[in-house]
């Protein structure tokens, strides 16, 4: 019986696993059908996002009834209910590629991005796929050093989000209200999604530990100090 339970305990990360892939894949694939204004694979990426909602409500189903069967205490309750609170994390994420991808699908045959801003959405994409690449790492590692790093990394897309707020306050901006809004949007997406992914490392930070990452993150050096 003992094994049987580690094995769905095990199962259920591996589930974890398969859905920070897929919502990786999902953003790097809805990022490329809005800058190429690519219908089908914008359609494609919209109708991916089921099975992130099926393997969300799949583990729900096997962590409820693992609480209600083996009644799990310590560390192998943190898993269940860190468990939980990812894959929350992570189908929110798939629900924000989506966003994009719909977007993308809303424009066509145009694109919502202006060309002076294709490389910086092209590179907010990315950004937020390596991210996911690596809060799916960390569940697999159960690296609390990794994960760490993940808020440090996030701030590039913090950098990032910033230089789209520029181009958008810039009085040569020429591309009208409508763009304006879909740009604001696209931007607040990748920002989320970005936010989700480290949200995800610091639950396994709390899973491994046992404390919360921001209770583990070295103090801010003040300068002259």
């Amino acid at each position: 019986m003992r094994d049987a339970y580690h094995e769905e305990l095990d199962s259920i990360g591996e589930s974890l696993v398969e859905m920070a892939r897929l919502v990786g894949s999902a953003i790097g694939r809805a990022t490329t059908s809005m800058l190429d204004a690519d219908l089908k694979l914008a359609e494609s990426v919209i109708a991916a996002d089921q099975k992130v909602d099926d393997l969300q409500h799949d583990l729900e189903a096997r962590a409820i009834a693992l609480l209600a069967r083996q009644q799990p205490v310590a560390t192998d309750l943190r898993i269940v209910v860190t468990s939980l609170r990812m894959s929350a994390d992570l189908e929110r994420s798939g629900d924000l590629a989506q966003h994009v991808a719909k977007l993308a699908r809303l424009r066509f045959p145009d694109t919502a991005v202006p060309r002076d801003l294709h490389a910086t959405i092209l590179e907010m994409g990315q950004l937020a796929q390596r991210l996911m690449a690596k809060a799916a790492e960390v569940i697999i590692t159960k690296d609390v050093d990794l994960a760490l790093q993940l808020e440090q990394d996030d701030d590039e897309m913090d950098q990032l989000h910033r230089t789209l707020f520029q181009h958008l306050m810039d009085d040569r901006w020429k591309h009208g209200i409508e763009t304006a809004v879909d740009v604001t949007l696209l931007g607040r997406y990748y920002e989320r999604f970005a936010d989700h992914a480290v949200s995800v490392a610091k639950r396994v930070v709390y899973l491994v530990t046992g404390e919360h990452a921001d209770e583990l993150q070295p103090p801010t050096q003040v300068e002259g100090v």
